[in-house]
């Protein structure tokens, strides 16, 4: 594998001290848009890969503790071939520790994916393609190992919280982050967008569409910190700045509290569909 990207070498690190965090944060929370309603989010992109007899191949791209994977290989069917593919090596060992055998997974990064070509029916990925450096090679790469015909998913981030929350979130973050967070670029801000995303796939991909998925949460000001704690920025601050920024937000955050001491929140994703070109 080619040298990690700075980005990547935060992630890997990141991911080897906080494995499953991502299934953590979002396999527990519903997940809902003016198309449907889902268990989870992950659940969003299980319910594009249909249950069949015949054979079909499904490739989770940056597929994490295997959460994904494991929803999918619990609809035993039995000419249903799974892979995942991950640049960390601890979520991969979680992963391999709860999916069954014959779930095939691969370190690698998804800029040169170990796979033949135009071999998968399907390719999904959960939460990790805006991070992604080189992402126009992610897609290439993408589209190679598609057949034609094949279907693409993909839930990426929209914004961060939902609500007043986030506005008042960034209000007490910023000034922090401004002197005390190490520049760092995560992906490609094309990601970010329609706009962006229909630049990506231009060519490659057809049939392209979106929908926004909100994935809603009540917490304690408590309980939604301890998970704000678990996102790559604030993991990045050193202890006194997010002892600065905890003081801040629960500060801030406590006039949004309702009687029953809950916040209405939640994280704002996007669903990205495409059709690989002929």
């Amino acid at each position: 594998m080619t040298p990690l990207t700075a980005a990547e070498t935060y992630l890997q690190d990141f991911h080897q001290r906080q494995v499953g965090a991502t299934s953590a944060a979002f396999a527990h929370l519903p997940a809902s848009s003016p198309a449907g309603n889902w268990a989870s989010s992950y659940e969003v992109l299980t319910s594009l890969v249909p249950a069949v007899d015949t054979p079909l191949s499904v490739l989770d791209l940056a597929c994490g503790d295997g959460h994904l994977l494991g929803l999918l290989a619990a609809r035993r069917q039995p000419r249903l071939q799974l892979l995942g593919v991950d640049m960390s090596q601890s979520e991969l060992a979680a992963a391999r520790a709860a999916l069954p055998a014959s779930v095939r997974l691969l370190y690698g990064r998804g800029q040169a994916l170990d796979l033949p070509s135009a071999s998968v029916d399907y390719l999904v990925s959960h939460m990790a393609l805006m991070l992604m450096d080189d992402i126009e090679q992610v897609v290439r790469e993408m589209r190679r190992v598609l057949r034609p015909g094949g279907q693409f998913a993909a839930i990426v981030g929209r914004t961060f919280l939902l609500g007043e929350v986030n506005e008042v979130f960034m209000r007490v973050f910023k000034p922090i982050a401004s002197t005390e967070l190490p520049p760092l670029r995560f992906g490609d801000r094309r990601t970010g967008s329609e706009a962006g995303w229909r630049e990506l796939l231009d060519g490659s991909f057809a049939d392209v569409e979106f929908d926004n998925i909100d994935v809603s949460w009540t917490p304690t000001p408590d309980e939604l910190w301890t998970a704000l704690l678990d996102t790559y920025d604030i993991d990045r601050l050193h202890d006194g700045a997010r002892q600065r920024l905890r003081d801040a937000f629960m500060d801030a955050v406590a006039p949004l509290q309702a009687g029953d001491g809950l916040i209405a929140t939640g994280w704002g994703l996007r669903a990205v569909r495409a059709r690989a070109a002929a």
